[in-house]
């Protein structure tokens, strides 16, 4: 969408026109990717559902153990694998206790936002 509303630009260098690239996009609009939004959300979702009684069926749905076979090729990530690796990269060690404490978790994930923490390169 932003490609279309900035159009192309004219390249002195080579002098014709060309299309922007993702990473020049991003740089002028200054927007997280959607890489960032879905882990961002991700993380959320998982803190709200940390923070549920025990009884209440997404909190057994999130822990439960589904006992199948892995493919033996390369195993694709679960959602609790994405799920750690984001907030490693967000709160460092002891990220799962700032969970319980809505306030500090809130303002983890805006750090995050802001500073673009969980940002992917684009290439």
């Amino acid at each position: 969408m932003y490609r279309r509303i900035l159009g192309p630009v004219y390249d002195n260098e080579k002098e014709n026109w060309r299309i922007l690239t993702n990473k020049e996009i991003y740089s002028m609009v200054k927007k997280p990717t959607i890489t960032e939004t879905i882990r961002l959300n991700r993380l959320r979702w998982f803190g709200h559902v940390q923070r549920m009684e025990g009884k209440r069926i997404p909190q057994k749905v999130l822990y439960v153990n589904v006992e199948t076979t892995r493919l033996r090729s390369r195993r694709r990530n679960r959602w609790q694998d994405e799920v750690r690796e984001d907030g490693r990269i967000v709160g460092g060690k002891g990220w799962k206790e700032r969970v319980y404490n809505r306030e500090e978790w809130n303002k983890l994930l805006r750090k995050a936002r802001n500073r673009h923490i969980l940002h992917m390169p684009v290439d």
